[in-house]
């Protein structure tokens, strides 16, 4: 079968895909004119693509494959620039953010295509509540056994990305507590959670077969697992970001999911193993809630140190590979961030003191993706 097939990436490429709130500009609640904004866009010659997503408040955008962060970077600028243009036009504002603190779930539309059509029809009412917004960081593999292998991996890695990236305090009106509760709404998926314990490639395709003999799945896209292989790209897929509220952050963090990735692949540290898994809920729960406050078990050794620490130390350990693929600066951006215990929780968080309304932090949260003074 194609779909099993692994297409094999050059060297240690990256892209991202990021998902981004059309926000009405007179209450800024969420907007459902997607369409529109996609047919606005797709006149427009731009790198990479512009796509639906679940419902009609939502787009994403996708980047081209690149070998370097750099260019990765400024493409996403440059599409910032084009969406915000075009919604302009429309009335319509556009930002960041794991999730929209206050819309009602229930107001909102299923885009209509068939694979949404189908996610409908089998989780129901799940399928508006996923109106949550996540970056998707996709790194070139070589073969899909190399592509098993760093699945297992990045998994330990999970807490970092999660803490780095958290940018939804709020949810339904209400602060959670949680530096980021988007991934609440992905767990609830059935198929969400870790890949198996697979050896290679080989062993992931019979899993694979037979959950689709079974009638579990129907393909690759069926699985909502942390991270993933992407076999179609000859990619693993990391999947726990919540969306930045800056495309500049959005680089980082591609920048930092390539040096980790190249790390593991070039110097393989350690085989595989089951015991990161024993762990993984606790070290992504702990992540969600407290951020870089965060205690994690280290799956290995099995001792206990902050999210923080842990990814300052790994900063370190990678900074050879970083150096290799030109990408220092956006990961000595990661540590300044990580030191000062700056986030997006806690920018969005302060907006709020400040302004007081959950309406103003959204506007705020809008004219910063838009690189105006706020």
């Amino acid at each position: 079968m194609a779909e099993t097939s692994f297409t094999a990436s050059r060297g240690m490429t990256v892209g991202v895909e990021l998902e981004l709130q059309l926000v009405r500009p007179h209450d800024l609640d969420l907007a459902r004119d997607a369409d529109d904004l996609l047919a606005r866009l797709g006149k427009r010659k731009l790198p990479g693509a512009v796509k639906p997503e679940i419902t009609e408040s939502m787009i994403e955008l996708n980047s081209s494959v690149h070998e370097r962060c750099a260019p990765l970077a400024d493409e996403l600028d440059l599409m910032r620039r084009a969406v915000a243009e075009e919604a302009g036009v429309m009335n319509l504002r556009v930002c960041g953010g794991g999730a929209h603190p206050f819309h009602d779930w229930t107001d909102r539309r299923i885009y209509p295509n068939e694979r949404f059509r189908y996610i409908v029809e089998r989780y129901g009412y799940l399928a508006k509540q996923f109106t949550v917004f996540g970056q998707h960081i996709h790194v070139g593999c070589p073969d899909g056994d190399a592509a098993v292998y760093l699945v297992h991996m990045l998994t330990r890695y999970v807490p970092h990305f999660i803490a780095l990236s958290a940018s939804s305090p709020y949810y339904q009106g209400e602060d959670t507590s949680f530096q980021s509760s988007r991934l609440t709404a992905v767990n609830a998926f059935p198929l969400a959670g870790h890949m198996p314990f697979v050896r290679d490639w080989a062993e992931f395709v019979e899993y694979f077969e037979k959950m689709r003999r079974f009638g579990i799945v129907a393909s690759m896209k069926d699985f909502y697992w942390d991270i993933r292989p992407k076999a179609e790209y000859g990619t693993v897929e990391i999947r726990v970001c919540d969306t930045p509220l800056t495309v500049e952050h959005a680089g980082r963090l591609a920048a930092y999911a390539q040096a980790l990735s190249a790390y593991h692949l070039a110097e393989r540290p350690r085989e595989a193993s089951r015991a990161v898994y024993l762990v993984n809920s606790h070290n992504r729960f702990e992540a969600c809630r407290y951020g870089f406050k965060g205690e994690l078990v280290e799956p290995y050794a099995g001792t206990k140190k902050r999210i923080g620490d842990d990814i300052l130390e790994t900063l370190a350990l990678v900074a050879p590979h970083a150096r290799r693929l030109d990408c220092e600066a956006p990961l000595a951006g990661l540590g300044a961030q990580v030191r000062a215990e700056a986030s997006d929780a806690s920018w969005l968080r302060a907006r709020h003191a400040a302004r007081g309304a959950l309406a103003d932090v959204v506007r705020d949260a809008c004219t910063k993706w838009e690189k105006r003074d706020i």
